[in-house]
């Protein structure tokens, strides 16, 4: 799991800053600053600006196994799920490591009373000042700026540093190197870019949603009037509808009122994304009227809201889509909305991992230059959230979709991994975590790439240069879905009785989201697939100036599902919708209802996926045909077996069902 960061810790202690009565090693650095940012001025020393020092947890070289022992098929204690308080004893960091980096802050003159420790024990929070955080990681600290939307951020220059005795057992400081930005709202957006020249010109820009700059958004296409809409499974390679999903995948609708009282489906959105509930209506009158007035439970975390202030396809296409295909293929089990962040501040993904494990809480309070929104928002703003920090609060539902992801190559490996283990902890919990894998094939957000010899982000123009994977699809400890569309002139219910795939990698308006990972390592339960997949010769031309190529990383997407031509009620309009972030809440669907199957069996949830699909790939169709273009190439092949564009296939559902109740 830790791999990469600890051989780049080893990498630059030769680089250690030093003196002669505390050495210093670098303990994270960068080699560039992600595009479209620019470092603008240096930080007041004066200015407020409170640290957050993650704290190394135990036992975390063991997560693969201990994960491995309940999700793995032929582990004897596959299914027996781990209960939060074993999981937070288990990981908690050890009292030496709390105290050695409480002691490095008072020998440095931090005076306790500016020192805390979080209630889960894994973070350590110090007010401090630029000046003295500037003296403590031995950096100096930047205003940068986004170059499109004016937004400021805060971080240090290329490196900061810790003592050789305390960097052991610290994973990361926040802020420093990672540009997980908050973003504005869109008429502030509006109105600092409105003198800015695109940089695509020529091109509608995507705006952004929630924190940061997404990697995943459902791209808009025809709008269709209400007559329009197809009713024949023969044209389901010009629109999708919720039938030919069931066709698709075989996946039964449910006579039944009533699911298994234990079950449970989230859906993850966040702020100012949100679902107009004429729009649910409107669909369920056309698609399953039974559902007509059903809403999925409201779940406000740290001020969610269902903003309604604008109104577009920009700002409730993501929410309507997920909900409408969510609700539809689920029933009768209700969908959960986990509706993240205030209209000013916005959230990112720990604030819904705060939310739902209170061991994983940085800190309460706080409201400053921070890498994550803080709550309480004290800004004084209209519409911010001014309760308490949401810690703990809300239980995880069984199976969590989230369509948002951000360039892998965008934060430090040390974040990610952070992160990526807190997934890990929650499959021990028996959840089921689902990502879209990306829209943009082997390119990154918006079609960008990295230049292999600067490490710069840019633009894509035709120009060749590295592949950018999305995280935390990259995560191994969660199911990445990509996206594939019905082959067109296809008629689904002749190519299914014929025996043959009627899908092939999405070339529609996206590209299904594809490569390998240049942080994570290959899960052991991938390696004998994708070594397949190498000894094929499958990586063509490429060498490691595209991409890693070192046949011992991570690859994605895992398994893939259909994302094109989605019929969507937007805003009182039918619209065609394309995107991996129709892929994920759609195979979640499918999850949940085996879920349901086996906790009225008296089974457990399926919790971690993908040991077991790996295990048994005859639960998917292969998909044989399109491709994952980017970055001024032709990208990766979809053929025969696992590859990179479109993972082990799609989805059988009788087959995964018969698989999973065969199952303890």
């Amino acid at each position: 799991m830790r791999v990469s960061s600890f051989l780049a810790l080893a990498a630059l202690v030769a680089s250690a800053v030093s003196s002669p009565a505390t050495p210093y090693v670098v303990h994270e650095k960068r080699t560039s600053i992600p595009t479209p940012w620019q470092k603008r001025d240096r930080l007041s020393g004066e200015t407020k600006m409170p640290l957050r020092i993650g704290l190394r947890q135990r036992n975390m070289e063991h997560t693969a196994r201990f994960l491995k022992e309940v999700s793995d098929p032929k582990s004897p204690n596959y299914g027996k799920h781990w209960s939060q308080e074993k999981v937070a004893e288990t990981f908690a960091p050890s009292d030496d490591t709390i105290q050695r980096v409480r002691n490095w802050l008072t020998a440095s003159g931090v005076e306790e009373d500016r020192i805390s420790l979080t209630k889960g024990k894994n973070w350590i929070h110090v007010k401090s000042t630029v000046d003295e955080a500037e003296r403590l990681l031995k950096t100096q600290y930047y205003i940068y700026e986004h170059d499109e939307s004016g937004q400021p951020h805060v971080g240090c220059d290329k490196y900061y540093s810790l003592p050789y005795d305390v960097s052991p057992h610290v994973d990361l400081v926040m802020p420093t190197l990672h540009f997980d930005a908050k973003v504005m709202s869109r008429e502030q957006y509006l109105t600092k870019r409105s003198d800015r020249i695109p940089i695509t010109p020529g091109k509608p820009k995507e705006k952004s949603i929630g924190k940061g700059y997404h990697r995943v958004s459902p791209k808009q296409g025809a709008t269709l009037a209400s007559g329009a809409l197809a009713d024949d499974l023969a044209l389901c390679d010009q629109q999708i509808v919720p039938a030919c999903l069931r066709s698709l995948y075989n996946i039964p609708e449910s006579n039944s009122t009533t699911s298994a009282a234990n079950n449970s489906y989230g859906i993850v959105e966040y702020t100012p994304q949100a679902y107009l509930p004429e729009d649910l209506d409107m669909f369920f009158a056309n698609f399953s009227p039974k559902l007509v007035g059903a809403r999925p439970t409201f779940q406000s975390i740290d001020g969610g809201v269902l903003q309604t202030d604008q109104v577009d396809f920009s700002y409730m296409g993501e929410s309507d889509l997920d909900l409408e295909y969510a609700m539809v293929l689920s029933y009768p089990q209700n969908v959960t909305l986990y509706q993240v962040g205030d209209t000013v501040n916005g959230a990112s993904f720990n604030n819904f991992l705060d939310a739902i494990d209170g061991s994983y809480c940085e800190y309460e309070g706080g409201d400053d230059l921070q890498q994550d929104p803080q709550y309480p928002d004290t800004s004084g703003a209209e519409g911010a959230y001014t309760g308490p920090k949401d810690c703990g609060t809300f239980e995880p539902a069984k199976v969590i979709s989230t369509s948002y992801g951000y360039d892998e190559v965008a934060l430090t490996a040390p974040y990610e991994e952070r992160q990526c283990e807190e997934y890990a902890k929650l499959g021990l919990q028996g959840v089921s975590i689902l990502y879209s894998s990306g829209d943009y094939g082997v390119a990154g957000n918006y079609g960008q790439c990295v230049d292999s010899d600067s490490g710069s982000l840019f633009y894509n123009d035709g120009t060749s240069g590295s592949f950018v994977p999305g995280f935390p699809a990259t995560c191994p400890f969660v199911t990445a879905v990509g996206a594939t569309q019905v082959i067109p002139g296809t008629n689904i219910a002749e190519a299914r009785a014929s025996g043959t795939q009627p899908e092939k990698a999405c070339e529609t308006r996206i590209y299904s989201g594809a490569g390998f990972s240049n942080v994570f390592p290959m899960p052991d339960y991938q390696a004998e697939t994708v070594k397949g997949w190498w000894d094929k010769g499958l990586a063509g031309t490429y060498t490691e100036k595209q991409f890693n190529n070192s046949q011992s990383t991570r690859g994605l997407p895992d398994i893939s599902a259909n994302g094109a031509n989605y019929v969507v009620a937007v805003v009182g309009e039918y619209n065609l919708v394309y995107g991996t972030s129709a892929s994920s809440p759609v195979f979640g669907a499918m999850i949940t209802k085996i879920n349901d199957a086996r906790l009225e069996a008296g089974k457990a949830s399926l919790g971690f996926l993908n040991p077991s699909f790996y295990a048994n790939p005859a639960m998917f169709r292969d998909v044989v045909e399109g491709s994952a273009p980017g970055c001024g190439t032709d990208g990766f092949a979809a053929v025969e077996g696992w590859d990179p564009v479109t993972g082990l296939g799609t989805p059988e559902f009788p087959a995964m069902l018969e698989y999973y109740m065969g199952l303890d």
